[in-house]
């Protein structure tokens, strides 16, 4: 269990650097945390973020810009809710213009 709690708070802290009005991937923290092939388990560790107020899971989607995790958040649309609020365009749960949005986290050595 402590291996698991530890990568998700690798996750959340990877997480937490994601700026205002920008986008990362699954994919980019399981990278940037050095765990390139984990994208699935950093997606488990981001199911229970969204009712974390310190980490923006909002901001965390699939490697095509669509908004998988959504059904983690209360409400029909609030991750879309959230990242409208921010500046990004959202149609048919996908990101518009995902690549002037995306994030690259920069990779730790934890």
């Amino acid at each position: 269990m402590t291996n698991s709690s530890n990568f998700f708070e690798r996750v959340y802290e990877v997480a937490k650097q994601i700026p205002y009005g920008r986008v990362t991937t699954y994919g980019a923290i399981a990278k940037a945390i050095v765990a390139a092939k984990s994208a699935r388990m950093v997606g488990y560790a981001m199911n229970g973020a969204s009712e974390r107020e310190d980490v923006p899971a909002h901001r965390v989607v699939n490697r095509k810009g669509v908004l998988t995790g959504k059904h983690h958040f209360a409400g029909t649309h609030l991750m879309q809710q959230l990242l409208e609020s921010e500046g990004i365009k959202v149609e048919d749960d996908q990101i518009q213009d995902f690549k002037s949005v995306f994030w690259e986290p920069e990779t730790t050595s934890t």
